[in-house]
């Protein structure tokens, strides 16, 4: 406790004497406060302590240069009966200049062998500065050229996003009325969907045939699809026979029957189907190949008038 006070009177003592006959400002009277201002109460004494020492150190030498200054003019009035103040004012005016360049050279007396070795120290200062200059330029060269570079570059990035916020702004346009589409087509598909399925109600309340519906037409397209296709070796077999001199009567037969075995095996199960079983295929009555080949097929044929009748 005893501490802290001692430090608090310190730290007092030492921001009167700061601010003097100002007013010392404010502050929270704390610990941590206490403890940050006598630490630089602290270092402010060290700092002044070694500044009052470099200044004692600096009178000292002045001191002594005035002693040596003196020392050399009275050797001046002794020698050479010689004094600063019996020059003219170009003389001093020189003089001058002389002890102005041994302060700027920082020699330790105005003596030739002083200035030389100062003079050469500042010119090869001189050239290491112009030699630093030359980098700093070329530096500053390669960093313009990049500058450029790197202004361009924006510049086309800019112009680039422009686009990019351009084509965006298309792009989503066309999204937002493909999805307009997309949910006009989902409710018309809803809508068919219900009118499908009501006038599929409706004609099975009518007792519509499940042959006639558009699933059994579809299958069947795809049955006569492949029916086609199958018959297309037997066209190109066929296409042999051709020039061939035909049996008239019993080519006729054979092509009636497999035109109804044909038909039979298409609409199997179909109205027509039936109708086709109902009609007899007609032959001569006297040709027994034709009835013969009519019972191979598994068709009627009977003999009787018709248009292969003799």
């Amino acid at each position: 406790m005893e501490a802290r006070e001692e430090k608090e009177t310190q730290v007092a003592a030492w921001l009167k004497k700061i601010f003097g006959d100002h007013p010392i400002p404010q502050y929270e009277v704390n610990p941590r406060t206490t403890e940050i201002l006598y630490h630089l109460s602290e270092r402010n004494k060290v700092r002044d302590r070694d500044v009052h020492l470099v200044i004692e150190d600096l009178k000292q030498k002045a001191s002594e240069y005035e002693s040596e200054a003196k020392h050399l003019q009275d050797l001046l009035m002794e020698s050479v009966n010689f004094s600063p103040a019996n020059l003219s004012s170009t003389g001093s005016r020189y003089l001058n200049a002389l002890v102005d360049s041994a302060v700027a050279l920082e020699t330790k007396d105005t003596s030739l062998a002083s200035f030389i070795p100062a003079v050469n120290d500042l010119t090869s200062d001189l050239f290491r500065t112009k030699s630093k200059n030359e980098e700093i330029k070329l530096e500053l060269g390669k960093l313009e050229k990049n500058l450029t570079a790197t202004l361009v570059l924006e510049k086309c990035l800019q112009e680039d996003l422009k686009k990019a916020e351009l084509h965006l702004s298309t792009e989503r346009a066309k999204v937002d009325n493909r999805l307009q589409n997309m949910d006009f087509l989902k409710a018309k598909s809803e809508e068919f969907r219900f009118g499908i399925k009501a006038a599929e109600e409706q004609l099975s309340a009518r007792g519509m045939d499940a042959s006639l519906s558009h699933q059994s037409l579809l299958a069947l397209s795809e049955k006569l699809a492949e029916l086609k296709r199958q018959t297309v070796p037997l066209k190109k077999k066929l296409e042999s026979y051709l020039d061939l001199m035909p049996v008239s009567v019993c080519v006729c037969v054979c092509v009636c029957v497999c035109i109804k075995c044909f038909s039979l095996t298409f609409f199997k199960g179909t109205e027509w189907g039936v109708l086709l079983l109902m009609l007899p295929l007609v032959a001569p009555a006297d040709d027994p190949c034709c009835r013969q080949k009519g019972r191979d097929e598994g068709c009627d044929v009977w003999p009787g008038a018709g248009p292969w009748a003799s």
